[in-house]
């Protein structure tokens, strides 16, 4: 099945500097993450004739040209049931339809169909198509992907990367870095890189820390200048799931943690 991947540069956090967007299918396909114009994906979306565009969830380097090809190709905009207003307010453009988990979307070359995904953002979703899945920020070939409090949970990233791991496509189709041929290594790596850093947080509390930044200093232990904020809302991230298993007391409107 006809799969194509664009990469454009887009003010992102992402270490590559550039968002893939992907066509799905051709006559019609479905544009997936138009982060940004570009002449190589205005010729790759005129080659495939787009008729539909959606996003796998609302953050600005995932949305930045979604209202620019939709009126383009007169193509129909999509957005997760229920979360039609923040879809809008992010891109711009109120969608035609909306989509579901199992929700199938046409194209020339067969359906897509839509797999829950939240974790990095509530709303996250990604596309399954032939053998590939367009992941979005759900897993990365190299690093990790944040997920940070207080929009992401580590309780559903968790689940969600399971759900991937289970159903094992034949690749991931991420919205940085290069495409993942080895998806279930990858999705392995990335639960246990989670539930490392997430022993690491108990650790930290169990031998004193009680602040979000003095958790963040024993975790990190390393120099974290221009990704302080993104540390410390990714130990938030873990602290509200262990408080909500029980493992931790914790409080964010005080910023205390203790032990359970």
């Amino acid at each position: 099945m006809a799969t194509t991947r664009v990469s454009v540069p887009v003010e992102t956090r992402a270490p590559t500097g550039e968002t893939a967007a992907y066509l799905l299918g051709s006559d019609p396909a479905l544009l997936v993450d138009p982060a940004a114009a570009s002449d190589a994906l205005d010729t790759a979306a005129d080659e495939h004739a787009v008729g539909h565009v959606a996003v796998t969830h609302h953050h600005l380097d995932h949305v930045g040209a979604v209202t620019r090809y939709a009126d383009r190709h007169g193509a129909t905009v999509w957005a997760r049931t229920g979360r039609e207003g923040a879809f809008e307010r992010a891109t711009g453009v109120a969608p035609d339809r909306t989509f579901h988990e199992g929700t199938s979307i046409p194209t020339g070359d067969g359906p897509v169909r839509v797999l829950d995904a939240p974790g990095h953002a509530p709303e996250h979703v990604a596309f399954a198509h032939g053998g590939a899945l367009a992941c979005g920020d759900l897993a990365v070939a190299e690093g990790s992907v944040a997920v940070a409090a207080p929009e992401g949970d580590l309780r559903a990233y968790l689940t969600s990367l399971r759900r991937v791991r289970a159903r094992n496509p034949g690749r991931l189709l991420p919205g940085h870095g290069p495409v993942i041929e080895a998806p279930r290594a990858t999705v392995e790596r990335l639960i246990a890189h989670r539930l490392d850093r997430e022993r690491r947080v108990l650790a930290a509390v169990e031998g004193g820390a009680r602040t979000v930044a003095a958790v963040c200093d024993r975790v990190y232990g390393k120099n974290l200048t221009g990704v302080r904020d993104l540390a410390e809302a990714t130990v938030r991230a873990h602290l509200a799931k262990l408080a909500v298993e029980g493992r931790v007391r914790w409080d964010p409107r005080d910023d205390e943690a203790r032990p359970a």
